[in-house]
């Protein structure tokens, strides 16, 4: 999660408001002078099948717990937080830390394990045996947390950070189970320490949801990461992918059961706001549960249930939006595929609803639409704007695959789009992150010539346990935070929060909003990058 500093801790990245009429005609005109004119770098072409291995490789440098013996290619890393859970009598090590932090949040690495299981499922047959294997790997390390965050009857664990004193029900990560979930860690202390994760001595606090303090948002999302994640498995390893489909119907169940935001209990909410608060509702994650079940399992049980529920549960609520709090846009392009097929016409309306979204993305269509910065990023307020940058063009280049296997078109009004502009749109945004862009660096890691040396990242800024084994303590950290000096261990292939409205980027350490990288932000990019590998390589 970003952090303000290395002694106070963050305000969660939210909304802001716009500019002038005058600026809107401006920048308008300025994005469509970049979606005509491409640069001298695209016109050479972008190595996407490097930025693909470099976006997974990231995963590698999140991991916590005990780091596999052979093939941790994030060789600066160690081992970390391998008692997670113990306080509470519970396993929970494993997982990803969500940022440059070393706390673990169930609802956004649930969502990353979901984007990263659906660009393997949409393009996974296509990869190259080796990176899928690395996304396949990316996923499990995920799934194999989540699995532990829903085996105790009664809980879901939620989170993961620094605080010891919990009982086992009460406060834990939410990932998971029937009737609870939770997570481990407490965020505002993490926060105070500019330390390692191998080196950690701040509690790691276990918050949990249960049937009386509820979760839909946390167990509906955890739901949807172990269903998209059961298709990744499906022929490797069967065995796995049904322990994990199983998993998907009991914390889909228990979501269902005890209906409720975990971010409403003031417990809960003091571990996890203001980082992931629940701003819009669990509605959406107990339909994007429910429409990735249906998608992995075919059930009847699960079509009936988003047929049934869809308008109470807000599918018809209109947002050009799509990331780990809110799925409405995510939902209408899933959905809407078996309508798109030919399979199920009653779900209609999906398809309405994710043209409506498409063409709030489209700069010639009457309808309102999304911002774009001077230099033709897709720009939503808030900080770490690289997450609506990805998420975003993930469903571009998703949608397009579907409309093209059935020769469809999105109707905007004034403009017909077709799956090639689609694949326009997201390719844009792809070579923006690459370097196409007024700053001409990347803003992938080990991308390119230039790109971030400061990023807001503890174990990356910090000397590595492997060359430097004596102990970084809490408040040791603080020059190295501080220093002006490229980090010394590169986090490979991480995409930071990025430029803002202007498109300027100042590489700072201290400024989160920009510099922080997220596993959200890379999570949809292994469908992003392989997608144009593909097209360049003539797939």
């Amino acid at each position: 999660m970003a952090l303000s500093s290395a002694s106070s801790p963050p305000v969660r990245r939210r909304r802001r408001r716009r500019r002038s009429r005058v600026r809107v005609v401006l920048v308008c005109c300025c994005l469509l002078l970049a979606l005509a004119a491409p640069s001298a770098a695209a016109a050479a072409g972008h190595d996407y099948g490097d930025a693909l291995a470099k976006s997974i490789l990231f995963f590698e440098g999140q991991r916590s717990g005990r780091l596999p013996a052979a093939g941790q290619r994030a060789a600066w890393r160690g081992d970390s937080a391998v008692s997670d859970g113990g306080a509470a009598g519970v396993d929970l090590e494993g997982g990803y830390y969500d940022a440059g932090d070393n706390v673990k949040f169930g609802f956004p690495m649930a969502f990353t394990a979901t984007m990263l299981a659906w660009g393997v499922v949409e393009f996974g047959d296509a990869m190259p045996p080796a990176e899928r294997a690395h996304a396949a790997d990316a996923v499990r390390w995920a799934t194999d947390y989540l699995l532990k965050t829903i085996s105790h009857p009664g809980a879901i664990f939620i989170q993961a950070s620094t605080q010891t004193h919990c009982t086992a029900q009460r406060r834990l990560p939410r990932r998971r189970r029937r009737p609870c979930e939770r997570g481990v860690g407490d965020p505002t202390k993490d926060h105070g320490c500019w330390e390692r994760p191998e080196d950690m001595d701040t509690a790691r606090t276990v918050y949990n949801i249960s049937a009386a303090r509820p979760g839909s948002d946390v167990a509906g999302e955890t739901a949807a990461a172990l269903a998209a994640a059961s298709m990744v498995f499906r022929d490797d390893d069967p065995a796995y992918a049904a322990r994990l489909l199983a998993g998907a119907r009991s914390a889909f169940e228990f979501a269902d059961e005890h209906k409720g935001a975990y971010s409403d209990d003031p417990e809960l909410r003091a571990g996890g706001c203001p980082f992931y608060c629940d701003f819009d509702g669990y509605q959406d994650e107990l339909l994007w549960g429910a429409a990735w079940l249906r998608r992995a399992s075919k059930e009847g049980t699960y079509l009936d249930y988003i047929q049934n529920n869809g308008k109470t549960l807000g599918s018809e609520d209109s947002t050009n939006e799509f990331g780990w709090d809110n799925k409405h846009a995510g939902i209408n392009i899933l959905v809407s595929k078996e309508f798109i097929d030919g399979e199920v016409l009653s779900l209609q309306s999906y398809k309405e609803f994710a043209d409506g979204f498409i063409c709030t993305l489209i700069p010639e269509s009457s309808s309102p639409h999304i911002t774009y910065t001077p230099g033709g990023m897709i720009y939503k307020p808030g900080g770490s704007n690289m997450q609506h940058v990805t998420s975003i063009s993930f469903l571009l280049l998703t949608y397009a695959k579907y409309l093209s296997n059935s020769s469809r078109t999105v109707n905007c009004g004034n403009v017909s789009v077709g799956p090639a502009t689609l694949q326009q749109l997201a390719r844009k945004q792809a070579d923006y992150i690459l370097g196409d862009n007024p700053m001409k660096m990347s803003y992938m890691v080990g991308y390119g010539d230039r790109y971030p040396q400061r990023i807001h990242h503890r174990g990356s800024s910090l000397p590595s346990i492997k060359s430097h084994p004596q102990r970084i303590a809490c408040n040791d950290g603080t020059p190295y935070y501080n220093s002006s000096s490229p980090n010394p261990n590169p986090l490979i292939g991480a995409v930071v929060g990025g430029p803002g409205e202007d498109d300027v980027y100042e590489d700072d350490r201290a400024d989160f909003r920009k510099s922080e990288p997220t596993t959200y932000i890379n999570a949809p990019l292994n469908r992003v990058f392989w997608n144009f590998t593909a097209q360049n390589a003539g797939a």
